[in-house]
This record gives C-alpha cells, structure tokens and sequence, in this order.
C-alpha cells in the first residue's frame, strides 16, 4: 500500500469504481480528498462515451463530489482524435449519446447518413434494428467500423448491463468486418492519459474493476495495477486470467491511510 500511496500520478476508471448509475461508492470523497491534500495528479479515464466531460463533472457535484473539468477523459474523446488523426475532415455515422457526438464534432468529424468514411458505435439507450441495417450497409459499403470501447458489459445499480463491445457484435457478425476499438485497453487511450497527468508511466497507477481493460490496460502500459472489487471482476474472476493486479481492494477507500 505504502508502494501505491508513493505514486504521483493515478489513473481511474468511474463506472464500478466512482460510482455505480447515480449512486457514489463508499469510501470515493474520502479517497478524492487524499488525493487533492496530497497533490496527486489523477485522471478519470473512462471507457463510457455516453457523458461529456462537463456532464461527468456535473453527475459528481450532483452526487455530492466536486472535481474539476480537466481530471475527465473519456473513451468518446479518444475515438474522436483518433479518426481526425486518421482522416482530417472525415465523416462518420454515429449511434451514440452526446458524449460521442460531441466528442466527433469538437474535433471536425460531421455527421454523414448517406456515404460515411467511419461508423462509429459507443453505448445508446436509443439503439434499434434500424441502427443495425444502416451501419452494416454503410460498412458493406466502404465505411470503416469503430467502437469507442470494447467493454461487453458494465456495472449499473440494478446489475450488470451489456455494452459497446455487444453492441457492435451484430454488425461485425452480419458483415464479417471487425471492428477497431479505441477505449481501454488500447495504448492509444492510456498514452494521452499519461500524458495529460504529466506522469511517467513506473510513477503511475491504474485503479479500475476490470480485468480485461483497466488491469491488462495498466500492466502493458507500465502501470502500477489496483483492482477494486466494487464493479465487474470478483476474486473468482481474477483467477481465470493469466496476469494479476498488483492489490486487490474492496474499494477506493481502503487507500487513503486510516487516522
């Protein structure tokens, strides 16, 4: 633990470890507030593309936890850099909430549902077969499929819940493209992450709840690796994979030295 506290910069994953829907975790002010007495630099890097920074910042305060705007990265704005980066001024057919669409348009990507360079699948309530049959007749078209993550499923108040990877499934298996995710794991997301806390990679660590992003994410990047036990991954789970975290905790809680 004391290995952990030393580090200067953290990476955390929200969904399963901040909260879970509208609802804070236990031990998450207490743990925020170690962090700011001890001038940690940290980022909330989540895998979700439904929320914008600003309404992530919002849904904290609204819980009862103020951070700022900057310690926000999501896997929304991710995918969005990389297909500017990729294609300057392309288009995309998007099914996704605002986070997404938001993220496409700060970074010049425009909506297209004729001919689009990209479809672009993050996590929507709205999502139906009519978003199936345009997105596998825009990928048999010529258009390249991305996901903003490739989470299959993630933690809500009332269970677990399927997500982008699921939601994607479909149109890979009607079209036989796969697609490129661009969220946690990816060296993509943690490289910008790492680079806006201002931290090298053996000075950092990754707390999340996910053995198959946030845990495999931080052990390829260099990360010190904490599993927390408060989303997805159980003890159980963590056996069945061929790497480990470095702690396993109950929760964000347990960090902050006790008085």
């Amino acid at each position: 633990m004391e290995q952990l506290r030393s580090k200067k910069g953290f990476i955390i994953d929200m969904d399963g470890v901040i909260y879970h829907g509208n609802r804070l975790l236990p031990g998450v002010k207490e743990f925020v507030q170690w962090l700011y007495d001890e001038q940690k630099q940290f980022l909330f890097l989540t895998n979700s593309s439904r929320y914008t920074p600003l309404e992530l910042q919002k849904k904290l305060a609204w819980m009862g936890l103020e951070v700022d705007q900057s310690h926000f990265y999501t896997s929304a704005q991710a995918t969005a850099k990389f297909i500017a980066s990729q294609m300057p001024e392309a288009t995309a057919y998007a099914v996704g909430e605002h986070g997404l669409l938001n993220a496409l348009y700060d970074t010049g990507v425009t909506v297209n549902e004729i001919d689009p360079d990209y479809v672009v699948i993050g996590e929507a309530q709205t999502y139906n077969y009519d978003n199936i049959v345009k997105a596998v007749r825009f990928v048999n078209g010529g258009a390249k499929l991305i996901g903003t993550n490739s989470d299959l499923t993630g933690p809500t108040e009332n269970g677990i819940i399927p997500a982008c990877r699921c939601l994607t499934a479909p149109i890979e298996l009607a079209t036989g493209k796969s697609a490129y995710f661009v969220g946690k794991p990816n060296p993509l997301m943690m490289r910008t992450g790492l680079k806006m806390l201002g931290t090298h990679s053996a000075e950092t660590a990754i707390i999340g709840d996910r053995m198959d992003t946030d845990i495999v994410a931080g052990i390829e990047s260099g990360l010190d690796t904490v599993m927390v036990l408060s989303g997805v991954s159980t003890r159980e789970t963590i056996q069945t994979f061929p790497y480990r975290p470095r702690l396993v905790l109950s929760g964000v809680g347990d960090i902050p030295p006790k008085n």
